[in-house]
């Protein structure tokens, strides 16, 4: 009935509950004693396989179980639509702990699910897991997505948040447009903040890595003005200090982005300096990140603020925290305490390549 256990998405102060669906149904999720459903507008959702249902933190936190219910569709009908009987599946949820908090990032997986699972298992038990993007090669089909859900599945068994940011070759593809329907989003919108406990993080998202005009989108990406809104956003979330990242209990920022944009790229992808300086230099100036951790490049690796690497002025440490080969896979792990990030490099293979520990 359900083809994975559900992906449990931090998405501002809630928690998207994604789950994909053999056949066409109905969903609701119950916590506690109260039931939330996935509809439009009040109308029950059963077109799409990709089931939603938003609650909110505290009361998935509080409870630390939550039972989806799947009503099967027999003919969904203007009148005296018939279903059958719902079933429940009932999950464990364990919430981020105040310290020691240990996460896992994957990024430009581009289809793979073994190696980049193994990777993670390398480094062991986690509290969340981070996806940032090109987890699928393309948005060609709405089978691809699968892929993100396997992955959540193998790695969270539903029992623990996901954090979910977007990458350039997922603008791809006939699906491309539908992307924010089969993944987390808010409002519509692929950039958001989250919060997990002690961690505060906000999600950027870059678009594609050339110019909108390159003749690889054929006049399918318009990134520029996609950008520029993101500009006004993060400038919404400084506005909105206390209610993000100065609120109450917050002892670790972050800032989560597919492509590393304080980065000078080589020619075509040399794009958007402006708009990626101020993005840069808002973020320095008054959010005060602790770590930026991106992928993208294929290298893995720590760029510290004034390296090689910081042409539009890091406003803190940042990780590339993936690297795609032939042979195998490379993620990083990490371990958040009050005051250091243990970052930790990880392969499929079973080996752990280096461990470094920055002060915040």
């Amino acid at each position: 009935m359900l083809k994975t256990s559900p992906a449990v998405f931090a998405v501002g102060n809630t928690y998207q509950i994604m789950v994909e669906v053999q056949f066409e149904s109905l969903m609701s999720v119950k916590i506690a004693d109260k039931i939330y459903y996935d509809e439009s507008n009040g109308i029950m959702n059963s077109l799409s396989p990709l089931h939603c249902v938003s609650v909110p933190m505290d009361a998935l936190d509080t409870a630390k179980e939550y039972t989806v219910c799947i009503r099967p569709l027999i003919a969904r009908k203007p009148y005296f639509t018939e279903t059958k009987e719902p079933k429940e599946f009932h999950y464990q949820f364990d919430p981020v702990p105040e310290k020691n908090i240990r996460a896992y990032h994957i990024s430009d997986a581009h289809n793979q699910i073994d190696d980049p699972v193994k990777a993670a298992q390398t480094f062991g038990n986690i509290d969340f897991l981070i996806l940032n993007g090109d987890i699928i090669d393309h948005s060609g089909s709405p089978e691809k997505f699968a892929n993100v859900y396997e992955i959540c599945a193998r790695l969270t068994k539903g029992s623990i948040p996901v954090i979910f940011s977007r990458g350039n070759h997922d603008m791809r593809g006939n699906f491309a447009e539908k992307f924010a329907d089969y993944t987390p989003s808010q409002y519509g919108n692929t950039y958001y903040t989250f919060r997990l406990g002690s961690i505060w993080g906000i999600l950027l998202d870059c678009g594609e890595d050339k110019d909108d005009s390159s003749s690889e989108y054929g006049f399918t990406v318009a990134c520029h003005g996609f950008r520029e809104r993101q500009t006004e956003y993060l400038k919404a979330v400084i506005e909105n200090a206390r209610g993000e990242y100065a609120a109450s209990g917050v002892k670790t920022r972050l800032v989560i982005s597919h492509n590393p944009f304080t980065m000078l790229h080589a020619s075509p992808f040399d794009i958007e300096e402006d708009i990626y300086r101020k993005w840069a230099s808002l973020l320095k100036e008054h959010i005060k990140p602790d770590l930026m951790i991106c992928g993208h490049t294929h290298k893995y690796g720590i760029h510290p603020v004034g390296g090689e690497s910081d042409h539009f002025g890091q406003p803190c440490a940042m990780v590339v925290g993936a690297e795609p080969q032939t042979e195998r896979f490379i993620g990083c792990g990490f371990i958040f305490n009050n005051d250091t990030i243990e970052i930790v490099f990880t392969d499929s293979t079973g080996n752990t390549l280096s461990s470094e520990t920055i002060m915040k």
